[in-house]
């Protein structure tokens, strides 16, 4: 059975890495983007530790296994990851709400996919996580990540703005909390 929760422990942020590590971008085919989704950020286990003090991870376990993950990024983390510093600047311009949290990547295990994690990923981050802090979740998506744009579309977040850096064009999509 998928147990969602906080993160608690070095160990599950160490698992997070793990899973990470082998859906970004780069370790991917074409075919396994395509069909897959991947991630785009590499974080480092001292940025997941200081992002957790702030607001804990949702994260999916399976066998006390980490099976699916969506980090939480508070507005103070906007400086430290480097290709996160215009989406921070895009979100500036435009989200009136004082009380947002990003979901600074989301990711599902290959063999859990397409069973309701991701849906369930979000409710919990939205139940346990925002609880009253917090009232838009806020992220940004690779226009070429289809599988996640329609994944994002399909729980309810409406976009927000598509934007250009460095080559590619991003989209910064909300969800109500």
């Amino acid at each position: 059975m998928i147990t969602y929760s906080k993160t608690t422990s070095r160990e599950e942020l160490a698992q997070i890495l793990a899973l990470q590590n082998i859906n970004l971008l780069e370790n991917l085919s074409d075919e396994e983007k395509q069909q897959q989704g991947f991630v785009t950020v590499k974080h480092t286990l001292e940025i997941l530790e200081k992002m957790h003090k702030a607001c804990p991870h949702t994260i999916a376990k399976y066998n006390d296994r980490v099976v699916g993950f969506a980090l939480s990024m508070t507005k103070e983390f906007s400086d430290d990851i480097e290709v996160l510093k215009p989406m921070f600047i895009e979100i500036n311009k435009i989200v009136t709400s004082k009380s947002y949290i990003v979901m600074g990547q989301i990711c599902i295990d290959k063999d859990f996919r397409k069973q309701g994690v991701f849906r369930g990923l979000y409710n919990f981050m939205k139940t346990n996580i925002c609880e009253s802090k917090f009232d838009l979740i806020v992220t940004e998506i690779d226009l070429k990540n289809q599988v996640s744009l329609n994944a994002h579309q399909a729980i309810g977040f409406k976009n927000l703005i598509d934007y250009n850096y460095q080559g590619k064009t991003w989209r910064i999509v909300t969800l109500k909390v």
